[in-house]
């Protein structure tokens, strides 16, 4: 069977409500901070989800960012699980489960349908050519990002580990680090011209960068010190509630370095 646990999101703790676009100095803030309104209608079903699975956690630091409650399920897709294959017959994850709907499979499907039902707080802009950008850099990170390099480090380090099924590849390993260099080389890249991945403020895009950013930080293989823009990005990310709601889980006998949750490491 698989594991459950229910997230409950907490209500904003100030009574007083800010203009839309302001923080509480009246400085213009990122749209994703502004409060989100009707929490009572913020709820979904169930998601299903991947520990070490950088789309479950684009889903998860979403759904968090959006304080939206739901009721999620770990899943191990290697288990095959009969009624998970009903709902994703490639036996891939996330998945979210609404009673009366067809089940939602691939977290960019996900990701969209929380942003059109739940716009505020917003993760994509205003303009259709800016959220193209969004969307085309959501794709490179969640497919390009988590099949060169994210999946390939957790296949060999934690998948092999755990389901006994030999040493790691070291050649995988170094290949997935090779790789690993050009995502972070552009994710400077962009962050130096455009603050965030696709401009002023935070996006789905960022999201999905920081999904696999963090998969592969549980695991050591990030040379922060190599990469200052990406860490400086990074520890911007890591200080959302989203980012630290993954943040905090953790696999047992199988620890992540020390600075792993801390936003100023």
């Amino acid at each position: 069977m698989s594991d459950e646990t229910t997230v409950r999101a907490n209500a904003p703790s100030s009574s007083r409500t800010p203009p839309a676009g302001a923080s509480d100095n009246g400085q213009a803030r990122d749209p994703s901070e502004r409060e989100t309104p009707g929490r009572e209608e913020r709820r979904l079903g169930t998601l299903l989800y991947g520990t070490f699975d950088p789309g479950s956690r684009h889903v998860r630091i979403l759904l968090a960012e959006k304080r939206i409650d739901h009721r999620p399920v770990l899943e191990k897709a290697w288990e095959r699980r009969p009624e998970f294959l009903r709902h994703s017959p490639d036996g891939s994850l996330p998945v979210l489960i609404e009673k009366g709907h067809p089940a939602i499979g691939s977290a960019v499907a996900i990701g969209e349908y929380l942003e059109e039902r739940f716009p505020e707080p917003a993760f994509l802009p205003a303009s259709a050519a800016d959220r193209a950008e969004v969307r085309r850099l959501v794709q490179w990170f969640l497919v390009k990002c988590t099949h060169e390099v994210t999946r390939l480090v957790v296949s060999e380090k934690f998948l092999k580990r755990f389901l006994k099924l030999g040493e790691p590849d070291s050649r995988s390993i170094r290949a997935a680090h090779r790789n690993l260099k050009t995502h972070l080389a552009y994710i400077a890249h962009l962050v130096e011209r455009r603050h965030y991945l696709a401009g002023r403020h935070v996006s789905l895009a960022d999201v999905a960068a920081a999904a696999n950013l963090s998969v592969l930080d549980y695991f050591g293989d990030i040379d922060w010190s190599a990469h200052p823009l990406v860490k400086d990005w990074y520890m911007r990310m890591k200080s959302r509630r989203g980012v630290r709601s993954v943040l905090a889980e953790r696999v047992a006998g199988l620890q992540p370095p020390r600075h792993y949750d801390r936003p100023d490491f």
